[in-house]
């Protein structure tokens, strides 16, 4: 079992940047996976990036490439997304999760889900 805390959400004008961070308890953070997803108002949760056990992997969605960037510390049980160049359409409600051993992209894969954290960009 593991328990998935985000944050660091807020209101960024367009072009500003956010760091987002998901803090998990227990003692085997490194044996999960992680992902950030989100989900708009009247859209389906999509995937945005993923980072492997030791963060040596990292897979991310077309529209945040380039922008985004997940990383890990295992020694703080945290994993961040390093968001830049924000654009309106970042818009969202973003979740951490987290899967035993394989990074995956899909949200059907993930078994633990954080609460969420609101991310709005005004244009």
């Amino acid at each position: 079992q593991v328990q998935l805390v985000e944050s660091g959400g807020g209101l960024v004008q367009a072009g500003g940047s956010l760091r987002l961070s998901c803090t998990a308890s227990g003692r085997t953070f490194s044996s999960y996976a992680m992902d950030w997803f989100r989900q708009a108002p009247g859209k389906e949760r999509e995937f945005v990036a993923a980072i492997s056990l030791n963060g040596d992997s990292t897979v991310y969605a077309d529209s945040v490439k380039g922008r985004f960037t997940i990383s890990r510390d295992n020694a703080k049980n945290t994993v961040y997304l390093q968001m830049n160049s924000l654009k309106p359409e970042d818009t969202a409600v973003y979740y951490c999760a987290a899967r035993k051993q394989r990074i995956a992209t899909s949200s059907k894969e993930f078994n633990y889900w954080g609460q969420g954290t609101q991310v709005t960009v005004s244009s």
